[in-house]
């Protein structure tokens, strides 16, 4: 981890305003990178010249991509307007535009050949990224409390842009889902056992506000990681829930095996559900609800995927007799 004093009074302020600790983790990484950049000179020796020099050596010499580069300016704009509170005077690097890119989708079949393919936990989280909707860091951070059998519907909470929403519990999901709390609740046993454990991680506000519910079953994570470890915010001994790169590295080998040359991730499962709604008639605000989006036109990008040969254009190539073509 890269310590400072100015790091770490940097890290304060982004506590302060309640960002994730993966957004701390980033925001850091690239404001370390251009101080770096920059011989190490302090930020407050710097101003908009210099944040537009290290962003054009990203882009022209480094070549990352754009959603990298507007990475980087948030971390650098949240430095100066949050932290060192220095007006950036005269300067518009504006963000990298991102390209339109439509997503990866499986067919129904694909899907079922692809989670077929994955045992255990992992076969279960990934029918959860299909079933609901839901993106891959949502469904770690599942709580035993955020499951409504009775309703049929999973709570998600502090999604992407912070919001909370509720999306569909499959109901052939149940007895696996009642299987796993089962286990959640024997590691909540063994690891009150555990000198020094302090619980589940919580957000700090949540823990002040209820000092017990850490250690309660409603609390604690539906895929726990196998120990407790200690929280890097806190110093705490504490359960945190399994790391991402379990599920996707068990994903891409599930892909493999399935034989799908689609270049499909975790991710792809969301897409695939939101697609495969849209195509069983569901109309779009519905969908839009179910995946949390805030504008409706994100959502659109999926009648993009359906609308295979919208203009009902037969190639020309096609007009061609066989034997004429390889003649």
């Amino acid at each position: 981890m890269l310590r400072s004093k100015f790091l770490d009074h940097v890290r304060e302020v982004i506590r302060t305003n309640q960002f994730s600790y993966s957004t701390e983790k980033t925001y850091i990484r690239w404001i370390y990178r251009f101080i770096i950049f920059h011989d190490k000179r302090h930020p407050n020796e710097m101003g908009g010249k210099e944040i537009a020099d290290f962003l054009t050596n990203l882009a022209v010499e480094r070549k990352v991509s754009a959603s990298t580069q507007n990475q980087a300016l948030n971390a650098l704009v949240f430095l100066y307007k949050k932290v060192l509170r220095i007006p950036l005077d005269n300067f518009n690097f504006n963000h990298a535009r991102i390209g339109k890119r439509l997503p990866v989708v499986l067919s129904r079949n694909e899907t079922h050949e692809v989670i077929s393919n994955l045992q255990g936990e992992f076969h279960l989280m990934a029918s959860i990224l299909y079933g609901g909707g839901l993106r891959l860091t949502e469904c770690l951070n599942l709580r035993v409390k955020d499951l409504d059998f009775g309703l049929n519907e999973m709570l998600i909470r502090g999604g992407k842009g912070d919001n909370d929403r509720r999306t569909i519990l499959p109901n052939l999901l149940i007895p696996q889902l009642n299987i796993q709390i089962e286990k959640a609740r024997l590691r909540l046993e063994e690891n009150m056992l555990v000198k020094g454990f302090r619980g589940a991680s919580m957000p700090d506000a949540l823990e002040r506000k209820y000092p017990t519910a850490p250690k309660e079953l409603a609390w604690q994570y539906i895929f726990p990681a196998r120990k407790p470890a200690i929280d890097p915010r806190s110093g705490s001994l504490k359960q945190h829930y399994r790391h991402e790169s379990s599920l996707q590295k068990a994903v891409k080998n599930a892909v493999r095996k399935s034989q799908i040359t689609k270049n499909a991730s975790c991710h792809t499962f969301r897409h695939s559900f939101a697609t495969h709604l849209l195509e069983d008639g569901y109309d779009i605000r519905t969908v839009q609800e179910l995946l949390g989006h805030k504008d409706v036109r994100t959502t659109m990008i999926y009648t993009h995927v359906l609308s295979r040969n919208k203009f009902n254009v037969r190639s020309l190539l096609d007009t061609w007799s066989s034997r004429s073509l390889y003649r």
